[in-house]
């Protein structure tokens, strides 16, 4: 009770009392932030950590898998996987390989970093090929929440042996790559999943320590700032109301002519400094929020630029990937047959050597002659893929000029003209004459060039091309015909992607080609055919107006 009386009738205590208490309160408050948000951000690094492995695993299994499985050598401690066919080859010097699947690389990368302390994993299954992959509760119960569409991945800190893992779980979907070995199962299906497991018993007990250091720190703080807090108060508020005390007990001894009304001068002055202070604080506020609109709208801005050029390149990387992995897949062809020739050309001239035997020099000169086409083959593969991507790239040069296209339709055709004659091909021309267009004669050359070629390439012998030419509107207009076997329906809009060859082969570059120039024209191209017999390609330019037309 004394002590209850004595802070009653002590300020210096109640205001040391009031600030222990809300100096403790905030001490807590952030401790207890400040370790949640410790524990938040080390589970997140670590969360982070088992999805940068996860999809490390599901990387490195797609490349085995695209690779249709790694051999290695058979060294002592390498085991054959019983589960695979023809699981084992010797090369020529007697050296075994053993081929290594997805999953016996992932249980084998797995033993390794459990076997340095790191962490593990592992690839299970609710269809178990291998009982080794079976899995346990947790992954048990993660599987069934995949496979229910429930979840897209899961995750639990867990004891294993008195110690705290980090667990993480996510599904392994089948791949097109994977269909060979997982045969029943649909591409995007569920196969199974994997799961991480990573030690954090070290960070548990770090921030077990961390936190009795920080109870500890926050003590000696909150000691020294009370006693700090204490002296400052005592000096500054406690000693003047004393002195005030004194002042108004001894009120009745001053001499009148002494007194004076301080609360009038001082309130004044204190009015005066917060009205000053207020008009400072909203000149300064208007001011800043100015400069806070302005800040905003150039980040916006500089925001806006910055998501539009990303987007840019990953438009261009993208084109370039596929450019780069088109190409590489179209020219492997004639490269393959190219080498055979060479080969098959290699072995004939040591059997000349060895055994001094006769050659059919007509047999040489057939590989030859496959050696040439193909080559020419792989020549304009690669300036057709060069223009293609010169044209997307945004880096064609047109010199667009108001051009006679019937003038260059007669010279193309006349260019073509042996070939026509030596497949015994009729060609038959209903071509306006003047056609004036604005376009690039260059590239419209080379639009005709390829739409012949590819006429004369699946039109049969004996047969007849119409070419015809005319204005319609605010357009001129060029088809040409032939009496091929026609393209079928749902063909004839892929026709003029690029890398699309359709049933009857070719680079599938030349179509996609024209299209692009045409369209940098302001034009149209397209085709008309029935699917049963014959087709008609066409395309449209700006026609150039004649005076009388003005």
């Amino acid at each position: 009770m004394n002590l209850v009386n004595k802070v009653r009738s002590s300020l210096s205590l109640k205001v040391l009392l009031i600030c222990s208490l809300i100096l403790f309160c905030t001490l807590s408050i952030t401790f207890y932030f400040f370790q949640s948000k410790q524990k938040d951000l080390l589970l997140q690094q670590v969360e982070s950590q088992a999805k940068i492995l996860f999809k490390q695993i599901v990387l490195t299994r797609r490349w085995v898998a695209d690779h249709g499985g790694i051999f290695v050598e058979k060294l002592p401690w390498v085991k054959r996987n019983v589960y695979l066919k023809n699981s084992e080859i010797v090369d020529i010097s007697g050296k075994r390989y053993i081929k290594e699947n997805p999953a016996y690389v992932t249980r084998q990368l797995s033993e390794y970093s459990k076997e340095e302390g790191l962490y593990w994993f592992h690839i299970t299954s609710l269809n178990l090929v291998n009982p080794a992959n079976a899995p346990d509760e947790f992954e048990r119960y993660a599987l069934v929440k995949f496979d229910q569409g429930q979840a897209k991945e899961l995750s639990k800190i867990e004891y294993i042996d008195g110690m705290r893992y980090y667990r993480y779980i996510a599904p392994l979907y089948v791949e097109a790559s994977c269909i060979p070995c997982h045969k029943g199962y649909a591409i995007g299906s569920v196969r199974g999943a994997i799961s991480v497991t990573i030690p954090v018993e070290h960070l548990f007990r770090k921030m077990s320590s961390l936190k009795k250091e920080m109870a500890i720190a926050a003590f000696i703080i909150s000691t020294i700032l009370l006693g700090i807090l204490f002296l400052s108060i005592r000096a500054m508020a406690i000693v003047p109301i004393k002195k005030l005390k004194r002042l108004i007990s001894e009120y009745p001894k001053l001499e009148s002519k002494n007194l004076k009304i301080p609360s009038k001068d001082e309130i004044g002055a204190l009015y005066k400094a917060f009205f000053q202070m207020r008009e400072e604080l909203e000149k300064y506020h208007k001011t800043l929020h100015q400069k806070i609109t302005e800040a905003t709208k150039e980040l916006q801005e500089a925001n806006r630029k910055l998501f539009e050029a990303n987007i840019r390149y990953r438009e261009l990387s993208k084109r370039k990937s596929d450019f780069i992995s088109s190409i590489s897949h179209e020219l492997r062809t004639p490269l393959t047959s190219i080498k055979g020739a060479i080969d098959y050309l290699q072995t004939k001239i040591q059997f000349i050597s060895e055994e001094h035997t006769s050659c059919n020099a007509e047999e040489i000169k057939g590989f030859v002659d496959i050696i040439k086409s193909n080559t020419e083959r792989l020549i304009k593969m690669v300036n057709d893929s060069l223009d293609l991507e010169k044209i997307e790239s945004g880096r064609l040069d047109l010199h667009i000029e108001e051009l006679d296209l019937s003038y260059v339709i007669h010279d193309t055709i006349n260019t073509f003209r042996p070939i026509f004659e030596e497949r015994s091909i009729c060609t038959e021309l209903r071509i306006e004459d003047p056609m004036l267009a604005y376009a690039d004669e260059d590239k419209i050359r080379q639009v005709l060039n390829n739409l012949l070629s590819n006429i004369i390439e699946h039109c049969p012998s004996n047969d007849i091309v119409r070419v015809e030419g005319y204005s319609t509107g605010d357009w001129v207009v060029v088809r040409i015909t032939d009496n091929g076997p026609g393209i079928p329906s749902q063909f004839q809009k892929k026709i003029f992607e690029k890398f699309f060859k359709g049933p009857r082969g070719g680079t599938g570059l030349g179509l996609a080609i024209c299209k692009s120039i045409i369209e940098a024209h302001n034009g149209e191209i397209g085709v008309i055919s029935t699917g049963g017999r014959g087709s008609t390609f066409y395309f449209k330019l700006p026609r150039v107006k004649l005076e009388n037309e003005v």
